[in-house]
């Protein structure tokens, strides 16, 4: 079976590359000594420390593997190489909710990387999928809880 393939941008990139060095240099590192310190304490069976070091080392190595993994399928959207005709990722798409007319600008990033508190918005999510390939001034329905909202494409920017 093959892997499914991550799309970053540099700046994903660069971020899920930076968290692992940190968790492999710094937070292996800190996990063991609280391990030795806890096993320090004698009777590991009854020793909370103990178990919740153990229980952080276990989190730390699946991130590690997890971004080992997602780093090894990345496929990387270079910003200079965004069009800013049509809606791709990468694009940085500002849009109008065509119901309450607010505007408002979100960036089409991989789901590795999507962050709604930041406005990045994954190209897999309902609005991500609906504005790719779409241009200025596009209309665009979306289907969400509330019922369909529609948008109009306002400008597209790397």
């Amino acid at each position: 079976m093959t892997e499914k393939e991550v799309i970053l941008t540099l700046d994903g990139l660069k971020k899920l590359e930076d968290e692992l060095e940190q968790l492999k240099s710094v937070k292996r590192r800190e996990v063991a000594e609280r391990i030795k310190i806890a096993i320090s304490y004698g009777d590991i069976s009854e020793n909370s420390e103990y178990e919740d070091a153990k229980n952080e080392q276990a989190f730390i190595e699946g991130r590690i593997i997890t971004l080992e993994k997602m780093l090894r399928n990345a496929k990387i959207i270079n910003n200079d190489e965004v069009d800013v005709n049509v809606v791709s990722v990468g694009s940085t798409v500002n849009v109008k909710d065509l119901e309450f007319g607010d505007e408002m600008e979100y960036k089409i990033v991989g789901s590795a990387e999507s962050n709604p508190l930041e406005n990045k918005i994954s190209n897999e999510s309902p609005l991500g999928k609906a504005l790719l390939g779409k241009s200025k001034g596009a209309m665009i329905e979306v289907s969400a809880p509330a019922g369909i909202i529609k948008y109009e494409v306002l400008d597209i920017k790397k």
